[in-house]
């Protein structure tokens, strides 16, 4: 159930070059190594900020978009700006979570009160 970003920050803080990948029974299904975990991380900061802003961003608030900053720093991806539906923003914090080479996110998104 380990994500891409946990297991290289396991092999990295273990100094470990591979991992077993098992299923819910314990059976190993495969092993994963450096290599592998880098081909996903090698991706630019650029090209990830493009991304979010195309796959997420965009459909998620299409008539607030531009008011959305998105910046990624190694891999570190922020969320700025004002959206109109309050609800989407968690959404967008998923999704970003999901985008391959993203390691974390802050979501800094804000919509007006409700009140």
């Amino acid at each position: 159930e380990t994500t891409l970003p946990q297991a290289a920050r396991l092999m990295a803080g273990r100094h470990v070059k591979r991992l077993p990948v098992v299923d819910a029974d314990g059976t190993l299904k495969g092993i994963v190594s450096r290599t592998d975990l880098l081909k996903v991380f090698l991706r630019t900061d650029e090209d990830l900020t493009a991304e979010i802003r195309q796959s997420v961003v965009k459909r998620l608030f299409p008539l607030s978009h531009a008011a959305v900053k998105v910046t990624v720093s190694q891999g570190i991806a922020t969320l700025t700006g004002q959206v109109k539906d309050r609800d989407l923003i968690p959404l967008a914090e998923r999704l970003t979570h999901s985008v391959e080479g993203i390691v974390d996110v802050r979501c800094r998104l804000q919509a007006p009160s409700t009140e």
